[in-house]
């Protein structure tokens, strides 16, 4: 970034400025050098996920998490990741392969072995609940399995030929690299299940206490046999 420009006081021959002026007046003009050249260090330029370019007079953390649509998946990736050589690590850092699947689905199972045998590092979501087929039609624009992104590329359906190109292309090694001691991460499930609300407790009924009966006027009683009336 280009420093602002100060314009310097020319002093002319003639001029009717004092000598004894040169320094405080050279002393101004470094200050306003000094004050220029901080404010334009104090400025940070940060892109946001849509591209568009922002500068802000506070630094921008770039390894802030957007709120997201994920549920813990990025730290155990970065957890899962950090086993790997630096330039698979890297690979997988800028192009992260994910699948997508869901359960007597037998596409998901080469899908899922063809990533084994190539020694590919990814993250699987499964597809259960509505819920679940709802996220992933808003993501894929379609409900079939399975279903693959590496990096911002969607692959719909499984093909080894079609997978092993855009693999080649993100900068994967033909050959498995992974260490012996590698463990992926767990599959998920693509969203989070809602909490089972409890049933309302039923209030036990409390027995209603009847009022004794009265007796008819003129009717007799246990106190008066003779159901006299006074």
């Amino acid at each position: 970034m280009s420093r602002p420009l100060i314009a310097l006081p020319l002093l002319k021959k003639n001029s009717s400025h004092s000598p004894a002026l040169l320094p405080v007046l050279f002393l101004a003009a470094c200050a306003a050098l000094a004050s220029g050249a901080s404010h334009a260090q104090n400025l940070y330029r940060s892109v946001g996920p849509d591209g568009r370019v922002t500068y802000s007079d506070r630094a921008v953390n770039s390894n802030a998490k957007a709120s997201a649509e994920a549920t813990g998946s990025a730290e155990s990736s970065a957890s899962a990741n950090a086993q790997l050589p630096y330039e698979l690590r890297q690979t997988a850092s800028r192009y992260p392969v994910m699948i997508y699947t869901g359960k007597d689905c037998f596409p998901c199972d080469e899908a899922r072995s063809f990533l084994q045998s190539r020694g590919i590092p990814y993250g699987e979501r499964t597809i259960e609940t509505s819920s679940d087929v709802a996220a992933l039609k808003k993501l894929s624009s379609q409900d079939n399995l399975p279903f693959a992104t590496i990096g911002n590329q969607h692959l719909k359906g499984f093909g080894s030929d079609s997978w092993t190109q855009y693999l080649n292309a993100a900068g994967y090694p033909a050959q498995s690299q992974l260490p012996k001691t590698y463990k992926a991460a767990a599959a998920k499930p693509l969203t989070t299940p809602a909490p089972a609300t409890a049933e309302p407790q039923k209030t036990a009924e409390r027995p209603v206490a009847r009022e004794p009966a009265t007796a008819a006027p003129g009717a007799p009683t246990q106190n008066n046999p003779a159901g006299l009336r006074f």
